[in-house]
C-alpha cells in the first residue's frame, strides 16, 4: 500500500483567528501586525479581502496601508494562536497518531492506516476541513501525495487554488504540474539560490529536473542534491512526532526598537539573550561548546553586518561565559555601523549532566552553574522580570518588554 501524506495548512491563520473572535470583521481587509512604533509593523498574516488589494504576508505595514486605505489593523494575540494550533493538533490526531508539526499552521499527517476507518484520502481530507471549521473557525487547505515533499508542494502552489482547497499530487504528474513552474517556486530555493540557477539558465521547475543531480551535488553539496530531489518529488523522511526532539542548536534573535550604535547598548541586549539561551539549555539539560553570532546592518538598501561563530574550550551553558566569547566576536567584527537586529545560537551541543572540567576555572564554572539553576528557579516560580540584571534596567535594555512576548509578539 503506498503512503498517503497530508499537509494540512491553515489558511490566513492569525487572521481567521482575529475574525473568528470578532465576527464583525468578517469579510472586510484585516491583517495581523505588529507596533510600527517599534519597527515590528510586519505583516503577519493577512485576510483574502486584504490579499485582493495587494496586500502580501511579510511587508511592511506602511505598505499594505499604501494598497488598501480601509485596512483593518489588529495586534498580534500570540497566546490565542497557540492554543488554537494545539487544539488543532489535537484534532489531526483524532484521525491519525503520525502527526507531525511543521510550523504554528502547517502539520503532516500520515493517515496510510487510517483508510479503513475513515475513508479515502478525499474524503479524510474533507472530515479533517470541517472538523477545524467548526471547532476552531479557521478554513484548512490539504496538500496530498505520497510523501513529505509531495504533499508540501501539493499544499503550496495547487491547493490554495483549489475551490476545494484540497489537491493531491502524484509523483507520475509532475511533468504537467509542477514542472512547468517558476523553479523559485520549489521548496529550499530562495532569493539566493534562484539567482544562481536564474544565472546558469535554470528558469523552471522542470529544467532543474533534467539537470544531472552531479551537477548540483557538485556546486551545492547536499543541499544541491536534496533540491533536485524535491523536483522529482522524492522524500524519504517519514511523518514522526519526534521532529524537533534532539536539537542541534538553541538561539534567540531581535529586531532592536530602533537602532543601537553604542557597543555599550549592543552589550546590554547581548547578555539578555544569553540569558534566554542559556535558560533554555538548562532546562533541556545541555550545554554546548560553540557559539554564534548574528548582527544585521540598520539599512534595508545596503546590507551590513556579520554571522561569526566561536567553538570554546568546553562546553557550558553558563550566560556569563558565553556573553564573554559573544562580546570578543563584536569586538573583532563589527563595523561601528548602527545595529538593526541580534541574534545569538548556542551548538555543538552535548549532555547537560556531564561536565568537562577546566583546571584554572573549575570553581567558577561551578559558580556560574549553580547561579544559573538558582535564577531559574526563581524566575519559574516567580516569573521572567522577577530577578533581572541591573544593565537590563537601563534604557537599551529589553529584557521586560521580551518577558511579556511570544515570538517576539505580544501574548
Amino acid at each position: 500500500m503506498k503512503s498517503v501524506i497530508f499537509l494540512v495548512d491553515m489558511e490566513s491563520f492569525y487572521a481567521s483567528i482575529e475574525v473568528a473572535r470578532r465576527p464583525e470583521y468578517k469579510g472586510k481587509a484585516l491583517v495581523v501586525s505588529g507596533d510600527p512604533n517599534r519597527r515590528s509593523g510586519v505583516i503577519l498574516a493577512a485576510s483574502k479581502e486584504a490579499k485582493y488589494y495587494g496586500v502580501k504576508n511579510a511587508e511592511r505595514l506602511w505598505e499594505a496601508k499604501q494598497k488598501c486605505n480601509q485596512l483593518i489593523i489588529v495586534p498580534p494575540h500570540m497566546q490565542d494562536y497557540i492554543e488554537v494550533s494545539m487544539e488543532i493538533t489535537s484534532i489531526l490526531k483524532t484521525y491519525t497518531d503520525l502527526v507531525e508539526p511543521y510550523s504554528i499552521d502547517e502539520q503532516f499527517m500520515d493517515v496510510t492506516n487510517s483508510q479503513r476507518l475513515f475513508g479515502s484520502p478525499l474524503e479524510i481530507a474533507k472530515r479533517v476541513q470541517t472538523q477545524i471549521w467548526n471547532q476552531c473557525g479557521v478554513r484548512a487547505r490539504v496538500g496530498i501525495g505520497e510523501n513529505k515533499i509531495l504533499a508540501k508542494l501539493a499544499c503550496d502552489h495547487f491547493a490554495k487554488k483549489n475551490a476545494e482547497g484540497i489537491y493531491e499530487l502524484k509523483a507520475d504528474q509532475l511533468q504537467d504540474t509542477l514542472w512547468p513552474l517558476p523553479v523559485e517556486d520549489l521548496f529550499g530555493v530562495g532569493s539566493q539560490m534562484k539567482r544562481h540557477l536564474y544565472d546558469r539558465g535554470i528558469r523552471t521547475i522542470g529544467q532543474l529536473a533534467a539537470t544531472k543531480v552531479e551537477f548540483f551535488k557538485k556546486r551545492w553539496g547536499i543541499h544541491g542534491q536534496v533540491l533536485w530531489m524535491n523536483a522529482h518529488g522524492v522524500d524519504y523522511s517519514p511523518v514522526k512526532i519526534s521532529t524537533h526532539d534532539g536539537q542541534k542548536a538553541i538561539g534567540h534573535g531581535m529586531t532592536l526598537p530602533y537602532d543601537y550604535a553604542e557597543k555599550a547598548d549592543i552589550h546590554i541586549v547581548l547578555l539578555e539573550l544569553c540569558e534566554e539561551v542559556c535558560q533554555r539549555a538548562r532546562k533541556n539539560h545541555v550545554h554546548g561548546s560553540t557559539v554564534s553570532l548574528s548582527v544585521s546592518g540598520a539599512s534595508y538598501e545596503i546590507r551590513t553586518g556579520f554571522h561569526r561563530q566561536f567553538t570554546m574550550p568546553y562546553a557550558t551553558n553558563a550566560a556569563l561565559t558565553i556573553y564573554k566569547h559573544l562580546c570578543q566576536l563584536l569586538d573583532q567584527f563589527w563595523d561601528g555601523k548602527p545595529v538593526r537586529r541580534l541574534g545569538i545560537s548556542l551548538s555543538s551541543l552535548s549532555d547537560g549532566d556531564s561536565v568537562q572540567l577546566d583546571l584554572f576555572e573549575h570553581k567558577q564554572q561551578q559558580e556560574n552553574r549553580e547561579l544559573g539553576e538558582a535564577m531559574d528557579l526563581i524566575k519559574a516560580r516567580f516569573g521572567k522580570t522577577a530577578l533581572l540584571r541591573a544593565s537590563s534596567l537601563l534604557p537599551a535594555g529589553q529584557a521586560r518588554e521580551r518577558a511579556a512576548k511570544i515570538g517576539g509578539h505580544y501574548k
